[in-house]
């Protein structure tokens, strides 16, 4: 039995004709807050527009954005055509002009041997480094407007890096290591977590930040290996007055969370941290699946708290 399906069909549009030049269209409609927004998410980050046309001595990088909740500093250079030595260039004088902690490479086409050259800058740069490749394509179905779409295509490897970063680090350290690779791993699995969050890279450390929007706060997910204790954390780092108004409404996160809070006010940094006892990490890696998706719960019940109270 033969069954017709109305399907259509992708037919790919010209750059051109949607920006006919580079600086003038192309990087101004990147740089607004919505497509940022959507190169951001293809690369794994949250990124803010610093200011376009950064000079970097007699040059200029395209957009200069930093990453929310870390602030590292990020460059994209366009280039709406295959990739050239030129550009290539370009990149790293603006990495090092600039003091740069990501690099990516907007193109329309990107050429064999420069996918290579930058898997190559991967393979040797340290941690606080890294460069991605991406393609923008633009598709139409049937004569329909056409959508841009970010096709990753060299990014820096994530995996090889955590296990150099292991290197030189005492068990407990590489335990939390571990926690939160595996971590990134289940978050980036979590299609409602990505809808809010962007996972942070692994670090040996006992929290992970996580954005909320806003350079005055931050979520954090904690581990505590010691007393075997997860949690996640509101933190205000200098506005005592968005910290107090949280400290206020404890109760609202902990019948949102069912927990109980543990508010704090230092000198300059403020905010409330929910513990859940018993959760063992050492030596309890069959448990750590559940305990990250618990966080990764808590984490999107306090995102909400936080919009109803205007935070």
């Amino acid at each position: 039995m033969n069954k017709k399906y109305n399907l259509g069909k992708l037919d790919e549009v010209d750059l051109r004709t949607v920006w006919p030049h580079e600086a003038h269209d192309f990087t101004k409609w990147l740089s607004e807050d919505e497509n940022l927004n959507s190169l951001g998410l293809s690369v794994g980050m949250e990124l803010e527009l610093v200011e376009t046309e950064s000079s970097v001595g007699s040059f200029n990088a395209d957009i200069l954005a930093r990453e929310s909740g870390t602030g590292r500093t990020v460059i994209i250079e366009n280039q709406l055509e295959d990739t050239n030595h030129d550009h290539l260039g370009k990149i790293i004088t603006y990495a090092a002009g600039k003091g740069a902690d990501v690099v990516i490479w907007v193109v329309k086409h990107a050429r064999d041997e420069h996918r290579k050259a930058i898997e190559w800058l991967n393979d040797r740069t340290d941690d606080n480094l890294g460069f991605f490749l991406v393609e923008i394509e633009l598709l139409s179905i049937g004569g329909s407007l056409p959508a841009p779409r970010f096709n990753v295509v060299e990014q820096p490897n994530e995996w090889a890096r955590t296990i150099k970063l292991s290197e030189g680090l005492n068990d407990t350290e590489r335990i939390k290591l571990s926690y939160w690779t595996m971590y990134k791993d289940i978050a980036e699995k979590s299609p409602e977590f990505l809808k809010v969050f962007s996972p942070h890279k692994p670090a040996a450390q006992h929290w992970s930040d996580l954005s909320c929007g806003s350079s005055a706060y931050h979520i954090a997910l904690l581990i505590n290996t010691q007393r075997n204790k997860i949690g996640v954390e509101f933190c205000v780092p200098g506005d005592k007055a968005i910290g107090r108004k949280a400290i206020e409404n404890a109760s609202t996160f902990e019948d949102r969370l069912d927990l109980k809070a543990e508010p704090y006010e230092a000198k300059k940094a403020s905010g409330l941290r929910f513990f859940k006892e018993n959760c063992k990490i050492k030596g309890n890696e069959n448990s750590w699946p559940g305990y990250i998706k618990q966080q990764l719960g808590w984490a999107l019940a306090m995102r909400e708290v936080v919009d109803e109270l205007g935070l």
